[in-house]
């Protein structure tokens, strides 16, 4: 049966506040509403709960054995709604994101010490993942992918511009391999390649050609599913990795690796944040969002 929570209501407030006319004010209705809905409760229980005279409205026995319930009930329920606002509208609670791992190295990593020195309240937990993550299903907040791979029925907001992938191997590697001078070149080397977590499959390697681009099927005697481990492989002259060029800034920096086929490196479409409509007025989530948004300019 379901509860006739309205009319609990009505029945407080007139108890709390002793009349009727009171009760109809605290809730915005009118006074004739408010002994339309206590009759309505009347008859639902088959008792009366109020002795109504020209002066004073008491509680019956039955009246007062309801209010002991409705009572603490409302009051437990208004708290539950205040701490859902302060939650929402504060700057503490939660904050949950689902990213693929290098959107947190190239995108996170930056802001998040300066997010957490500046809100410490907010508990921000990272679902790093490569799967194409349901964030509501999953209980999460926000997400970052790749812009052609959200959901239209999200908010999405870009974060990065398109991103460069980069052919790498380290200057050993080269030593004895020699350079590839066309993505073809890449079937006669050792590539090491990475296995997506959520899929199974194998990342493609894709390269520009004068007919557009095309993947290229190359081989390789080892497979990662974690890109710091391929970037170590490769960084010891284990073989080529196809990552983000951004991603490997500083290894190329120091000359650990040497990106090659430059003119032949597509782009893929930049990180966007993307996050359900109703949580577009959270707090925790546009504080992060203006965070973000300082950073990447």
């Amino acid at each position: 049966m379901r509860l006739p929570l309205a009319l609990l209501e009505v029945f407080t407030a007139i108890a709390e506040r002793g009349s009727l006319r009171a009760a109809a004010e605290e809730l915005g209705v009118k006074p004739s509403t408010v002994s339309h809905q206590l009759k309505q409760l009347e008859n639902r229980l088959g008792a009366a709960l109020f002795v109504r005279t020209t002066r004073s409205v008491n509680l019956t026995e039955a009246g007062r054995a309801l209010l002991r319930g409705t009572a603490p009930s409302f009051r437990q329920l208004g708290d539950a709604m205040e701490s859902a606002r302060a939650t929402g509208h504060a700057a503490r609670g939660s904050l949950k994101l689902a990213l693929p791992e290098f959107a947190y190295h190239l995108v996170v990593a930056k802001v998040l010490p300066a997010f957490r020195r500046t809100y410490p309240e907010i508990e921000v937990e990272l679902s790093l993942t490569d799967a194409l993550e349901d964030i509501l299903e999953a209980g999460l907040h926000a997400g970052i992918r790749q812009g052609d791979l959200v959901a239209q029925d999200m908010i999405a907001l870009r974060l990065t511009p398109p991103l460069r992938l980069s052919v790498l191997g380290a200057p050993s590697y080269f030593e004895k391999h020699g350079f590839p001078n066309r993505p073809e070149d890449l079937l006669n080397h050792e590539c090491i390649r990475y296995r997506f977590h959520s899929s199974g499959k194998l990342a493609p390697w894709i390269c520009k050609g004068q007919n557009g681009e095309s993947e290229i099927s190359v081989t390789g005697s080892l497979i990662v599913n974690a890109l710091p481990v391929a970037v170590d492989a490769a960084s010891r002259g284990e073989g080529l990795i196809n990552v983000l060029h951004d991603y490997v800034a500083s290894e190329i920096e120091a000359q650990k690796l040497v990106p090659v086929l430059e003119a032949h490196m597509p782009e893929i479409p930049g990180f966007f944040l993307y996050f359900p409509r109703e949580y577009r007025a959270m707090v925790p989530l546009r504080l992060f969002i203006e965070q973000l948004q300082s950073a990447t300019g």
